[in-house]
């Protein structure tokens, strides 16, 4: 039997490309989560009317990030996919994020990642490479989203490939039993 979503290998075989499963595809209003005890996707919440899910979001399997989940993923492409669908993609830099819980900071990053077959978005390699203004309105839409919830967040520091990759490293270890 294959593994579960969750438990995909980080890395594509044979190369450095990043497994992504997707839970919310691009201007979807529905907040999806795989639910590994269930094996399925559950909705979590619904945004604000005129509020959409700018890129597909997801996450990385086999990692576990400080705030107990997978590492969370916004995943450049040129259309919208589907739950469930696991891409192969280059990471391109990290929004580093606080969130409180139990009135605590609590880490929460933000992956982003271009997939490995986009044609629009294939000269893309590091956060650098964004406009500020995309950078911005990615930026803008974490914090209206969890403002719509009730919740703060603060991003602590916007970083690189290189962070990002360290990132997802230490998260991979963090998921090794």
């Amino acid at each position: 039997m294959p593994p579960a979503l969750h438990q995909l290998p980080v890395y594509a075989p044979g190369s450095r490309r990043l497994h992504v499963v997707i839970e919310t595809p691009k201007g979807s209003r529905n907040k999806l989560a795989f639910d590994p005890e269930l094996g399925f996707f559950k909705l979590m919440g619904v945004l604000p009317e005129g509020s959409s899910f700018p890129y597909d979001f997801g996450f990385v399997p086999s990692t576990l990030a400080d705030d107990g989940d997978p590492l969370d993923v916004l995943l450049l492409m040129d259309a919208a996919t589907y739950p469930g669908v696991v891409v192969e993609a280059r990471l391109i830099g990290v929004l580093e994020a606080e969130q409180p819980e139990d009135g605590q900071p609590q880490r929460n990053d933000r992956l982003l990642a271009v997939a490995a077959e986009s044609r629009l978005h294939r000269h893309l390699h590091d956060l650098g490479d964004l406009t500020p203004q995309l950078l911005h309105e990615i930026e803008h839409f974490f914090h209206s989203y969890n403002e719509a919830k009730g919740q703060p967040f603060r991003i602590v520091r916007r970083s690189g490939k290189k962070r990002a990759e360290e990132l997802v490293h230490k998260a991979a270890a963090q998921a090794q039993p």
